[in-house]
């Protein structure tokens, strides 16, 4: 898609809405994410790009495209870890004017117009995006607090992680120049079946890169049956290819999105809480 008025997310709706009715109508969001950035062959060097928090710069803009795609109808609103088409976002064929519509439209609606008209609204828009707003819940904070913490704080943790999940021997090596090995442990499948792992712990502010990858396999070759990559960033799409590749020693990815889920799973560091919305069609029959 050109480059035409409007932020820079825009240029995500109409990919989004694509991918989205490939998959079938719905899909996990990293899932949803990469495809878009494969659809729009955003390069390497653009995915390496950060905001000021450290996240990727294209995946913030993608939420952002989700948010007023929620917005316009067109997506639903669930928070539970997919994302998926209404059916006016099945139905939809959208042009970038319908897009720019929906923008305006959207707009409004946030109230930010000032003096000007549109243009102000539009520049406002512009200005948001720059400073990099981003929607902070617990998965923000708690991403937030493990790239605070030092290199063996975090080391530490991913280390608890691996334990939790059922690795025995996990051991963190604090060795520095062991070729970005942090530990290693042991897989036990069965009784007869065992692996022997390397993990690496990338307390990341951006994307690895398939170099990263890379090197780390060269680091642990020869030496375990399998690799583990924890990160609180992200993966660009070059470097999961690289950890999947045919004839090489798997690698396997945690990104920041799994990372968060590993610690939902384990409720490690997060309190569940339930919450309730009133039925309201129960009462009726008591009026």
């Amino acid at each position: 898609m050109k480059k035409s008025k409007g932020p820079q997310f825009l240029r995500f709706f109409i990919p989004a809405i694509e991918v989205l009715k490939e998959l079938g109508g719905s899909g996990r969001p990293a899932e949803v994410i990469d495809l878009v950035i494969e659809k729009l062959n955003i390069s390497e060097k653009e995915q390496e790009e950060t905001i000021k928090s450290g996240s990727s710069r294209v995946r913030n803009q993608v939420a952002w495209a989700r948010l007023y795609l929620v917005k316009s109808g067109l997506m639903d609103s669930s928070q539970r870890g997919v994302w998926s088409l209404t059916e006016k976002g099945i139905e939809a064929t959208l042009t970038y004017k319908d897009v720019l519509n929906y923008f305006k439209e959207i707009q409004s609606q946030f109230k930010i117009r000032e003096e000007g008209g549109q243009e102000a609204c539009q520049e406002v828009s512009n200005q948001i995006e720059e400073e990099t707003i981003e929607f902070v819940d617990y998965k923000t904070e708690l991403l937030n607090i493990l790239k605070s913490l030092p290199p063996n704080g975090f080391e530490r943790i991913c280390q608890r992680i691996l334990r939790e999940s059922g690795f025995l021997q996990v051991t963190v090596t604090g060795k520095s120049g062991d070729g970005g090995i942090d530990g290693y442990g042991i897989l036990q499948v069965n009784p007869f079946v065992s692996f022997k792992v390397m993990f690496q712990c990338k307390r990341y502010q951006g994307s690895v890169t398939p170099s990263h990858v890379r090197d780390f396999r060269g680091a642990m070759e020869g030496r375990a049956d399998k690799g583990i990559i924890l990160t609180t960033g992200s993966f660009t799409t070059e470097a999961k290819k690289e950890a999947r590749r045919d004839g090489a020693t798997p690698i396997e990815i945690v990104d920041s999105e799994k990372l968060v889920e590993m610690f939902e799973t384990l409720q490690l560091g997060l309190k569940p809480k339930t919450d309730y919305d009133v039925n309201y069609d129960f009462f009726s029959e008591y009026r």
